[in-house]
């Protein structure tokens, strides 16, 4: 009998603001440790917190953005627990009445489109970070994130595999840079997945759920679902029990392990914050928040079909993240070539980034130089090919402007008629029997034939020769 697996996803979003949810200190990722924590994040007594209402702006917008309803009055609470790295000795967030509540997105799945419910978002503060290497056997603890606003996002478990975990991850990923409420850098923290994983046999209740905190990357999302559903079968399948506990993967040794024993709410002794009072919204805040929502990306989606007639699939890859749509609407402005761009950044850029495994923010080629690069292929100064060697060259740091490049490495497409005809001459007269063999061909078999005459050409001209005057010079000299 098969085996269903069933996931849900809880997800720390890291808000944009320039400082904490509590206090005026800095949210600036990279300070040295311990510089960023004031008396407020560390609850010293004396102290008291005051809301930023720009986190509040922030969470109000990603309710809209997932269809969900805004709570008027919200009010936040104390979670006790005592963890190194937890300088108060509790978390403040929301429980009873979080700000977002019951929503959705939808996904692209292998099947089709899927709905996952979101159960509703709510604010708090993000504990520090404990730091376990280069402290001989020891672990350091840096409190400059304490006190950095969260959204916790929590979704229903209607997810059925890794695949749809990923859509869903990636989709969000895209939402809240898109909406400019979190920057997405999934290796300095700013998104961070904890995934509930459990298996069961077709009808039958929920099985026991595990939860595998703190996944930042997409490719460990996926990783660590498939190895945990793995784990959990083989368990029960060998007369085992699945235990309800926190684990870790590790994406480096690609193994996971148990953190901990997993708590229920009860164990965290909730109860109303008495230094906070509940914060009631109004229809000027939320119609103020909804002025301000930007183009979210099934709408840019859409605009790209309409105003640059690119395909569904391009459209949706382009517009899925706000870093790559913003480099790609520059460069196909620049170039006025936006099925071109369109092409460059899915493929050679993005190729490029792959290999050298960084991020588009990092990428040595501006979405403007794209543009001039092209700008020149369209209009006919180079060839693809020369193009790309012009790309590597910015890449490399050769230099700066496409134009100063392409005159200084001699990239200019070779356009002269008459230079082009004296090296199919001279190709000719070195393959005589192959323009035999040619001309004595049937026609169908010509085009293929061809093949090796424009490569010879093309080699000759160093791969400069304008692929269509080139062929149509070719042809009439063969025929």
């Amino acid at each position: 009998m098969p085996w269903e697996t069933v996931i849900g996803l809880e997800v720390h979003v890291q808000l944009a603001t320039k400082t904490k949810i509590f206090s005026g200190s800095s949210t600036a990722f990279g300070a040295e440790p311990n510089t960023q924590a004031c008396a407020i994040d560390l609850a010293m007594p004396g102290t008291l917190p005051t809301p930023n209402a720009e986190a509040f702006k922030m969470a109000a917008m990603f309710g809209l953005g997932i269809n969900a309803e805004i709570n008027r009055r919200s009010y936040f609470e104390r979670k006790n627990y005592f963890y190194p790295d937890l300088p108060k000795g509790y978390q403040t967030t929301q429980l009873a009445q979080p700000i977002v509540g019951a929503g959705f997105m939808e996904i692209e799945t292998s099947n089709g489109l899927k709905k996952v419910r979101i159960h509703h978002a709510h604010l708090e503060e993000d504990a520090g970070k404990s730091l376990h290497e280069d402290f001989h056997g020891m672990s350091g603890i840096d409190l400059n994130r304490a006190g950095t606003p969260l959204i916790e996002v929590v979704s229903e478990p209607d997810m059925s595999n890794a695949e749809e975990a990923v859509a869903f991850a990636k989709k969000l990923h895209g939402l809240v840079t898109a909406l400019g409420i979190c920057d997405g850098e999934m290796s300095q923290g700013s998104l961070r997945f904890d995934v509930n994983i459990s298996v069961r046999r077709p009808g039958e209740p929920l099985g026991t759920r595990t939860e595998t905190k703190n996944l930042n990357s997409f490719k460990f999302m996926e990783e660590a679902i498939e190895l945990e559903v793995e784990r959990q079968i083989a368990l029960i399948e060998s007369g085992g029990k699945v235990i309800q506990e926190t684990r870790l993967y590790n994406g480096d040794s690609k193994k996971a392990r148990s953190m901990r024993s997993k708590e229920d709410s009860n164990d965290y002794r909730y109860f109303p914050c008495p230094d906070l009072v509940p914060v009631e919204l109004d229809d000027a805040f939320l119609n103020a928040v909804r002025a301000a929502m930007p183009e979210l990306p099934e709408a840019k989606a859409a605009r790209y079909q309409n105003d640059y007639g690119l395909p569904a699939y391009d459209a949706g890859i382009l517009s899925s993240d706000r870093t790559t749509a913003d480099y790609f609407e520059t460069a196909a402005r620049v170039s006025g070539q936006p099925k071109l761009a369109a092409n460059w950044v899915m493929g050679e850029v993005s190729a490029q980034l792959n290999r050298h495994e960084i991020s588009l923010k990092d990428c040595p080629v501006s979405a403007e130089q794209l543009g001039q690069i092209i700008t020149r292929i369209s209009d006919g100064t180079i060839t693809s090919k020369s193009g790309k060697t012009l790309f590597d060259a910015i890449w490399a740091g050769e230099g700066a402007d496409a134009d100063a490049l392409i005159k200084s490495k001699g990239l200019q497409q070779m356009n002269d008629s008459s230079a082009l005809e004296k090296i199919i001459d001279e190709i000719i007269a070195a393959n005589a029997s192959q323009v035999d063999a040619y001309r004595a061909a049937p026609e169908d078999k010509k085009a293929k034939m061809l093949g090796f005459f424009t490569g010879q050409a093309m080699k000759a001209s160093k791969g400069q020769a304008n692929p269509q005057q080139l062929n149509a010079l070719l042809l009439a000299k063969l025929n």
